[in-house]
């Protein structure tokens, strides 16, 4: 009931105030770089502590090791199990929860303002004295496997995981969080111990705090409860930046299904590219603006061959990916690829017109403060903030980056960053009714 009333609290009252206009940062003595965004509209608060430790820097043999070893941090401390670590949370109406990632793993905490000391308590346990039990470990890979084990049977997981091996290779990006059944296999406890001695480290982490804390309420449970938190010296771990196709090519997987689910897309551009604005109007133009995009309008409202069709890059730590995902009859896969690529030279070929510039900017402009508009979505964007470095006034400055964005920008991106020539094509379908000839 108690964690019912919070949620109920959350849903009806978002935070109206954005982060950047109240939000402070501070590297503390041992490293962790801490944000507060104080929001005393409601006896709250949400934490995300993010830790670079996500499977950009696990071994490819050990894939999903960083996975693994983030989920188990909620199933068992030195001194709690992990019945009672829920059990403590439920009762004071709490969340308390931790998953992987591809740059870095995430803590959450959600607590009411009356109960925070039991929240960080709980919080800083799991963080800095999990466990790892032989069984947890046992259990938790079994319901990993099993879940690789039924996103098989999904055409849409299959095509996104052949597109992303095709284009990223053996690195981090080009493999599923989580793993494989045969990489998780491979895991030992005294792996995930390893993993966990060389990246879980104050130095190495950023922590956002948002919510009915004042300063020096959170500084005094910062010092209670993570000023033990120790420094490490962090070795880098060398990223090889994947090889770039120069040709086009085709991957096909058979499956018995009545849809092609289709991937089309190459090689995208880094978080921290000064082009990413560019690149965020382009793609709404191109395929990612719903309804108002290219592609949605020539390939569902005017060639009727897809109910959704759309485009995004993955702006991530390293390079990222760029990619056209659709569903289609298997029998009009190949007219389908057509229509993509003909979109795609012509956002090459001509500057876009002044309405789709126009419209494109006041979407973009007008749905960001949406991402920000819950203290949990505020701390979650102060954490991410902090990771690309984009700085505690990227609210203020967002705006004023895309509004800069020019017709002669968004060709001049397009050319740059868009590859129909050599491009990986990923198919899941009835082969022999599609016949895809690219």
């Amino acid at each position: 009931m108690k964690r019912l009333c919070l949620l109920l609290i959350f849903i009806m009252f978002p935070s109206t105030v954005f982060a950047s206009e109240i939000a402070t940062r501070e590297v503390l003595p041992n490293g962790l770089v801490l944000l507060q965004s104080e929001q005393h509209n409601l006896p709250i608060v949400m934490v995300t502590l993010a830790i670079k430790a996500g499977s950009l820097v696990e071994p490819a043999e050990k894939a999903g090791l960083a996975n693994l070893t983030a989920s188990l941090l909620t199933e068992g401390t030195k001194t709690r199990t992990a019945s009672e670590i829920s059990d403590e949370i439920e009762f004071v109406g709490g969340d308390l929860s931790s998953s992987g990632g591809s740059d870095y793993i995430t803590v959450t905490l959600s607590i009411l303002k009356k109960d925070v000391d039991k929240g960080f308590e709980l919080l800083s346990d799991i963080v800095l004295n999990p466990a790892f039990s032989g069984d947890e470990i046992k259990r938790k890979k079994a319901l990993i496997k099993g879940t690789l084990k039924a996103e098989e049977e999904e055409p849409s997981i299959v095509a996104s995981r052949a597109f992303k091996k095709a284009i990223f290779g053996d690195g981090p990006y080009g493999r599923p969080v989580k793993g494989f059944p045969e990489t998780i296999d491979r895991i030992t406890r005294d792996d995930i111990l390893d993993f966990y001695s060389r990246f879980y480290a104050s130095n190495n982490a950023i922590m956002a705090v948002v919510g009915d804390l004042n300063r020096s309420e959170l500084k005094a449970l910062m010092d209670k409860y993570f000023r033990g938190w120790k420094q490490k010296d962090i070795k880098p771990v060398l990223y090889l930046q994947p090889s770039e196709p120069t040709s086009p090519k085709l991957i096909k997987i058979d499956r018995d299904v009545t849809q092609a689910n289709i991937v089309l897309g190459h090689i995208g551009i880094k978080r921290d590219n000064p082009d990413f604005y560019a690149v965020s109007v382009m793609n709404y133009i191109l395929g990612g603006g719903g309804f108002a995009s290219r592609l949605m309008t020539d390939i569902r409202e005017e060639k009727g061959l897809a109910y959704d069709v759309e485009s995004f890059f993955l702006p991530q730590k390293e390079t990222g990916g760029f990619e056209v995902v659709l569903q289609t009859r298997n029998e009009s896969a190949n007219t389908a690829v057509e229509e993509v690529l003909k979109e795609v030279k012509g956002m090459m070929a001509d500057p876009v017109s002044e309405k789709e510039l126009g419209d494109a900017k006041s979407f973009l402009t007008g749905s960001f403060p949406l991402r920000i508009d819950t203290s949990r979505k505020i701390a979650d964007f102060l954490a991410a903030v902090e990771y690309y470095g984009l700085g505690l006034d990227y609210v203020q400055r967002y705006p004023e980056y895309i509004r800069e964005v020019t017709r002669e920008d968004v060709l001049r991106v397009a050319r740059k960053y868009l590859h129909p020539d050599r491009y990986i094509l990923v198919v899941v379908a009835n082969q022999r009714k599609a016949g895809v000839k690219y």
